[in-house]
């Protein structure tokens, strides 16, 4: 599966679901890896002609600070399950430093009507793979998961 028929697809869901969908909290603290917090996502709808978008923001920590975070919403009618080895060559998040060890990530895209009109309903899920400096990853395949409605 492409990786912009994935990115359409994160676009459409919050789209048919017709309001913002938020993500859970999620918490990936383990001994020495990078932790992701905070999870949240805030979808504006495409109106007219003027595009929508969809942003996804976390706050991943590392005691070595962060490298990246990769981030893909995929349908679980798909039968996609990505891997931690799939998940490196999926887009990433612009990272900002608030501290030696956490970093502000945020996940940004335009919606088009388009786009939206695509998708199926049902139960998505939102895998994150994040990176620290030493070379330490954490992932998460089920990140959060969400329901979309027609």
């Amino acid at each position: 599966m492409s990786k912009r028929i994935i990115v359409s697809s994160v676009i459409g869901v919050v789209v048919l679901g017709g309001t913002a969908a938020g993500l859970a909290v999620a918490s990936t603290q383990t001994s020495g890896k990078p932790a992701v917090e905070n999870a949240s996502t805030r979808y504006v709808p495409p109106t007219g002609t003027r595009a929508g978008s969809l942003t996804f923001t976390a706050d991943v920590s590392d005691d070595s600070g962060v490298r990246g975070l990769k981030v893909l919403a995929w349908p679980a009618s798909s039968d996609l399950d990505p891997t931690e080895a799939e998940m490196r060559s999926v887009e990433s998040a612009t990272c900002r430093s608030t501290s030696a060890d956490t970093s502000r990530c945020t996940y940004t895209l335009k919606v088009t009507q388009a786009e939206a009109a695509e998708l199926a309903p049902g139960t998505w899920h939102v895998s994150t793979l994040a990176t620290a400096k030493d070379g330490d990853t954490t992932f998460t395949p089920r990140t959060s998961a969400f329901t979309v409605t027609r």
